[in-house]
């Protein structure tokens, strides 16, 4: 897509809208400063774009617990310049988001409108940079999504990928449930977004995206050494047996009916994602 601006150059979804979009504009941080939001607001404001993405963060969970003042600049107040910026020159700005918003209780799949009470730094962090970016005004569209994966950065396939080849068994938490996201498919809707916004200012909004069906960390695990074929046992446990810094929800389920609705956009089936992310990371090696 010409005319794209995007926050962000080695992160996971950021890497699958370069393969998408090579057109556009790509800002990593040694260009972007993200811990400096007026920064980041001025790229915007000399850069000639039609449509921005944000697709950077602070997404170590439990670090941000130590380090907040970071994860507040890089998720709360960067976010929240940009879209002003972006409101500023009247082009849409599209932001990522996360589940980490809501606190997991329950088990129903949470609504855009749900109330929102985030369990640590991280969640809260992203949380307020969702608020700066819709008081900012203009046109914006914010993504929640959840468990992000692909065939680069450090994320849970690549995580078991290797501890699946070296143990016989592993114990892995049952009791947080979501929907595994492929970060290719979240760019692609990202783009589809982006147009769709060019062509409609009108358009706009919170919305939720993740992959299909809803699972437990143990399930995806399953799948994944099951389509690797790894013989690697997976033994449900509770979140509880696996203390973190950082609370996770229990519950991650996301309801994305907003999203279809709006754009025409489905969740993506992630072990139909998976698959090529596996296929992917064998060719790389």
């Amino acid at each position: 897509m010409d005319g794209l601006l995007v926050f962000g150059r080695t992160g996971q979804v950021a890497q699958e809208l370069a393969r998408l979009a090579p057109g556009a504009i790509f800002m990593g941080r040694d260009q972007a400063d993200l811990t400096d939001p007026a920064a980041c607001g001025r790229i915007i404001a000399q850069t000639d774009c039609r449509a921005v993405i944000n697709a950077a963060a602070y997404t170590a969970v439990d670090k941000a617990e130590t380090d907040a003042d970071t994860a507040r600049l890089v998720n709360a107040e960067a976010p929240a310049a940009m879209a002003q910026a972006a409101a500023t020159k009247g082009v849409p700005f599209l932001h990522v988001s996360t589940d980490y918003v809501f606190d997991g209780s329950g088990d129903l799949p949470r609504d855009t409108d749900a109330p929102t009470a985030p369990l640590g730094v991280y969640g809260a962090t992203k949380l307020a940079g969702e608020q700066g970016v819709e008081a900012a005004g203009g046109q914006w569209a914010i993504m929640r999504t959840s468990w992000v994966f692909s065939s680069h950065g450090a994320n849970f396939v690549k995580t078991m990928l290797r501890l699946g080849a070296e143990r016989d068994h592993l114990t892995i938490v049952a009791d947080q449930i979501g929907g595994p996201t492929p970060a290719r498919d979240i760019a692609a809707a990202l783009l589809v977004m982006a147009g769709q916004m060019i062509a409609d200012p009108a358009k706009g909004g919170l919305y939720h995206f993740a992959g299909a069906p809803d699972a437990s960390w143990a399930d995806f695990a399953r799948e994944i050494f099951d389509q690797r074929g790894l013989n690697c046992e997976v033994v449900d446990i509770p979140s509880s047996d696996y203390p973190t810094p950082a609370r996770r929800p229990l519950n991650s389920r996301l309801d994305c009916s907003r999203i279809s609705k709006d754009f025409g956009i489905a969740r993506p089936d992630w072990r139909a994602g998976l698959a090529q992310v596996l296929t992917n990371v064998k060719e790389s090696s």
